[in-house]
Order: structure tokens, then C-alpha cells, then sequence
């Protein structure tokens, strides 16, 4: 998108056209007004639409611009903080009934894409949580302790049916999850888009909000073309907020991500790589995860920046760590490298901010939110909808707050993975 082919890659290349758009023009009315077309924001137009409200989104770049077009398309349960540790910080309340609706949250996903014939790749048969060393298998363990404890289906595999069912040489075991899957991310959110002007909600996109204000009962929201006038407001802009709603971008200390797909690769070949489907990532503080698309790429992605002096560096680590992780592959072809960016907040654990009356947003999807940013979408639309109230919602309200050396963690988090992914670095 905008001529950079390092924004969305593969994803850009290979999904179906988003639906048709424009920027706001003059002035309109509506019952809510969705900032940002990213997974929250179409997911909670969609279900506000079919609900029979009139809903506006304002996009200020294109459909899925932000992290919901870039991401590894991992449609995961859960988070990355385990279940204890969640229960831990938000208490048996709040815990229990995030991690009851994140569990189920990739039921949610691929119902969605299936209901609305949704072209975007849809694989529902599993994700590998791969162990590196003993470190990882006992981490594993935990988790897998866990999610049973729960009533999880989650299955904990040697490393030899590891290697069996990914393909990837080296890990000491891995954690099945059978909730879990993948999707073609970009696809995806063109096709929530597309499902919900469907119902009857209206997106336009080049449509930056340049101010938003409380005006009596109502909402006033400006763009450079026209304004939105809306009783609800949802804010869904999260790691890409810029302008009026930096403040949500702020709070967030950025991790960059970076992805490269390979051609095609041949029938033989794919049949040793997931044969049965899903994706896989691992255990390391600096991860790497891996999956194939409809057409047998192989995807792969880790913790960097493509660009400076990282561009040569992870370039020459991803050569090196696919050949290790699949040997079988022998010579390969690098088609695509694109890199985004993932909002993280200090506990891993996302925020539900209240920006006024009728005013509300979910953000800080640490690296989980196609499905989470999905249900809670829909979450936002039952509120809005009087279904739930706010002490109903899967997490508390919170004030929006500033991490301490932000801006020094994330160059930390950019310089770090270049030194990680130097030769010299340990394996």
C-alpha cells in the first residue's frame, strides 16, 4: 500500500480487491461512528449493522492499513500471558471471563468467514507452539497444565512427532492447539469490511479524523472532507493511532515484526511442511514462527525491522534459519519481505478505555489480534446495544498510561534483534 512493498508483501499481492470506498465528503449522521478499519473496528460495525444501527467508519489510509493487513495470519486462543498470570492480574472475575471468550475467540473467526463466504485462506486445524531446549519443553508443560485445567483440548507432542506433523527440524516438543488456525490476515479484514456494508455499514477510507468532540448528547467527528455526527464512539485505531488519537499509540511500546515468503514451492515439498495444516512458532524471547499460503509459500517471520542496517542483517538470518529449520529444502527463492509493527503494553495484557460518555475503544493486542480484536469488536456492539453493560465487559476500564522509557525500549527492541540475529549470536 502506498507503493511500499515492504508494507503488506505477500498479503497485498495475493488478496481478493477490498470493496469499493471513499474518502467522507459533507456532512452525515449515524448512530455510531467507528474510528479505524482494522479487526475491532469492522468487527463491531459489522455487528452494529446487523443489529439494524447505521454505522460510519472513518479509515484514514485503506481497509486493514495497520497491523490487521500485516500480521502472520496465526488465529491463536488466548494470549501470550498464561492463565494463571492472567487470573493473577485481573482477578477471578475478569480473568476467568477473558480467558473463557479468547479461548473460543477462533470459533468465532472462522464462523464469521464462513457465514459471509469470507475468501481469505481459512485453515481451522491447529497452531505448534514449538519448544526450544528443555527452557521451552517446561514452559510448554505449564501452559499445557494449564489450558487442561480448563478443559482445553490442548496436546503436548514429542519432538519427534513435532518434526512429523511441522516439518521443522530441531525443537524438543511442541503444543498442539486445536482451537487455533490461520488466515490470509489482509483478506480477512477486507472481507469483515465487506460483510459488514453487506449489513449496511458504511466505510470510508483516506479519511483521517482530524478532531472529534462532545457536543450535548452527540459526537462530533471531523475528517478533512466532512464530519460524522454519532451518539457512540468507538476509537479502533490501536499500534497505528496517529494525530487525535496518538495518545492510544503512546501507551504502547512498539515491536517490529518482519515477514518473507518464499516461491511456491513444489508438491513434494509441501507435503513436508505442515502437512496437515495450521502454522508454528516458537519459544524464544526474539521468536520466529512459520506457516505455508493456499499456493505452498512458505512464510516466516521474526522480531526486526526491514530496514537500515537490519535489511541486510535479517535477510541473511532468515536464509540461514530456514535452511536449518527445513533442510529439505534445499535452494529456495525469496519473492516477498514486508515488516509492521506490534503495539505491546507493560503486562501483555490488552486495554478497554473509556475516551468520554458513549465513547470507548479496545488496544495493546500484543501480538494476538485477529481473534481477540474480533470478539472484542463484537463485545463493543452488545454494549452499544445494551446486552452488557461496561461491568460486563471482558476487561475493566482503565486510564490511558504512558510506559516509562518508551521511546528507548522500542530502538532496544529494533537494535536487539539485529544483534540476535547476527552469525556470532547464539542459536
Amino acid at each position: 500500500m502506498l507503493d511500499d512493498k515492504r508494507s503488506h508483501g505477500l498479503w497485498e499481492l495475493s488478496a481478493p480487491p477490498p470493496p469499493p470506498t471513499a474518502a467522507l465528503t459533507g456532512a452525515v449522521s449515524a448512530d455510531v461512528v467507528v474510528v479505524g478499519a482494522g479487526y475491532t473496528g469492522l468487527s463491531a460495525a459489522l455487528h452494529l449493522a446487523k443489529a439494524g444501527r447505521s454505522v460510519v467508519v472513518l479509515e484514514a489510509v485503506e481497509i486493514g492499513f495497520g497491523a490487521s493487513g500485516r500480521n502472520s495470519g496465526f488465529v491463536n486462543a488466548g494470549l501470550w500471558v498464561m492463565p494463571d498470570d492472567l487470573i493473577a492480574t485481573l482477578g477471578p472475575v475478569y480473568g476467568n471471563r477473558l480467558i473463557g471468550l479468547l479461548g473460543e475467540a477462533p470459533r468465532e473467526v472462522f464462523a464469521l468467514t464462513e457465514r459471509y463466504g469470507m475468501q481469505c485462506q481459512a485453515d481451522h486445524r491447529g497452531t505448534y507452539h514449538c519448544a526450544v531446549g528443555a527452557s521451552g519443553l517446561k514452559q510448554l508443560r505449564e501452559r499445557q497444565a494449564q489450558w487442561s485445567r480448563l478443559g482445553a483440548k490442548v496436546e503436548l507432542l514429542s519432538a519427534s512427532d513435532t518434526q512429523s506433523r511441522t516439518g521443522a527440524a530441531g525443537y524438543t516438543g511442541s503444543l498442539f492447539d486445536p482451537r487455533a488456525g490461520t488466515i490470509q490476515p489482509l483478506a480477512y479484514a477486507r472481507g469483515l469490511a465487506s460483510a459488514a456494508m453487506t449489513e449496511g455499514a458504511t466505510i470510508h477510507t483516506g479519511s483521517a479524523v482530524t478532531a472529534f468532540d462532545r457536543i450535548g448528547d452527540t459526537w462530533l467527528v471531523k475528517t478533512a472532507g466532512g464530519s460524522v455526527s454519532a451518539g457512540w464512539l468507538i476509537l479502533a485505531t490501536d499500534a497505528y493511532s496517529t494525530g487525535t488519537t496518538s495518545a492510544i499509540r503512546e501507551e504502547q511500546v512498539h515491536l517490529p515484526y518482519f515477514h518473507v515468503s518464499t516461491a511456491p514451492l513444489s508438491h513434494n515439498l509441501r507435503k513436508t511442511i505442515l502437512p496437515n495444516g495450521g502454522a508454528g512458532w516458537d519459544t524464544k524471547t526474539i521468536l520466529s514462527g512459520f506457516r505455508l499460503d493456499a499456493e505452498g509459500r512458505l512464510i516466516v517471520g521474526s522480531v526486526g525491522a526491514l530496514r537500515g542496517t537490519g535489511l541486510r542483517v535479517h535477510r541473511a538470518w532468515i536464509k540461514r534459519h530456514i535452511r536449518k529449520l527445513f533442510p529439505q529444502l534445499g535452494e529456495f527463492e525469496l519473492e516477498t519481505e514486508w515488516y509492521g509493527k506490534i503495539g505491546m503494553t507493560p503486562d501483555h495484557l490488552p486495554r478497554l478505555h473509556s475516551f468520554g460518555p458513549n465513547a470507548i475503544g479496545f488496544n495493546g493486542y500484543n501480538g494476538r489480534g485477529i481473534a481477540p480484536g474480533t470478539v472484542f469488536g463484537r463485545e463493543l456492539a452488545r454494549l452499544i446495544l445494551g446486552e452488557i453493560d461496561l461491568e460486563g465487559m471482558p476487561l475493566p476500564v482503565s486510564e490511558v498510561a504512558m510506559p516509562a522509557f518508551r521511546s528507548m525500549k522500542e530502538a532496544y527492541y529494533e537494535i536487539g534483534a539485529q544483534v540476535a540475529h547476527l552469525p556470532i549470536a547464539p542459536a
